[in-house]
């Protein structure tokens, strides 16, 4: 009994000391960002590495998702008369969920995994230490460049994923299945709404990419300057990433669309 509340209360310690070392992080990342205004480029520069290095992926990713959601949802309408929707059920999936959810995962297997395995090797090669002792702060010139560019790069690559999602849709629906593209495109148009669908689906993308850029900055910030740990701590940025976008996504639609 003594050792598990031993083992309890080591854990409850280790758990309220990285909370609160991850909050003072978050907070220094937002109040070192204003000297990005003049350096603007740290943060282009960035989002070139975390975005255009992940579009292909997004897109290929979005083609196939597209296609699945085509022959899907054809087979499914079909049973009630109703395929001419096919373009409805597309749009609505994609932009609603599935562009911003899947998005978000595969931005955290891809660039979130590449972030704290960087930031992790510049601890581990002591260059944030270097930092330190010339007066350069290494939340105002690494962290919060990276963090911005991957705010300002999810939503961009999940409208991205969207996009070719619904050509994907497009694709096997009306050229391959023989849906009306006309009632394709015309159901589409008139089902989904701007602000509680396309705009929904960008704040829940922007929301994600608050959460995984931090989430892998984090992990590689606060990772043991070692292989073994560097390792550890990639592996932690896949796993606390996808699990944060698959609470938030619940959290964001129960408030969204109740």
């Amino acid at each position: 009994m003594i050792w598990l509340l031993e083992t309890l209360g080591r854990l409850v310690r280790e758990f309220v000391v990285n909370i609160g070392f991850a909050t003072r992080t978050f907070f220094g990342i937002i109040g070192a960002s204003g000297g990005l205004l003049r350096r603007f480029r740290l943060v282009t520069s960035q989002i070139h590495f975390i975005g255009n290095y992940s579009l292909v992926l997004i897109a290929v990713s979005g083609l196939f998702v597209g296609f699945v959601l085509g022959l899907q949802g054809y087979y499914t309408l079909n049973k009630y008369g109703s395929e001419q929707a096919l373009g409805l059920l597309v749009a609505l999936s994609l932009t609603r969920e599935l562009g911003p959810v899947v998005t978000a995962l595969l931005f955290a297997g891809r660039a979130g995994t590449s972030l704290t395995a960087e930031i992790g090797l510049m601890k581990a090669g002591e260059q944030l230490s270097a930092m330190e002792m010339m007066a350069v702060n290494p939340l105002q010139r690494v962290l919060a460049p990276r963090f911005w560019a991957g705010v300002i790069a999810m939503p961009i690559l999940a409208a991205i994923f969207s996009a070719v999602g619904i050509l994907g849709g497009y694709i096997v629906g009306v050229q391959l299945i023989g849906v009306d593209e006309g009632a394709f495109w015309s159901q589409m148009q008139g089902g989904v709404d701007v602000w509680n669908d396309i705009v929904n689906g960008v704040i829940k993308s922007i929301v994600f990419g608050f959460a995984v850029t931090f989430v892998a900055l984090y992990q590689g910030y606060e990772a043991q300057p070692t292989p073994e740990g560097v390792a550890r701590a990639t592996t932690r940025t896949v796993v606390i990433a996808s699990l944060s976008v698959l609470w938030l996504d619940f959290l964001l639609t129960a408030l969204m669309f109740s």
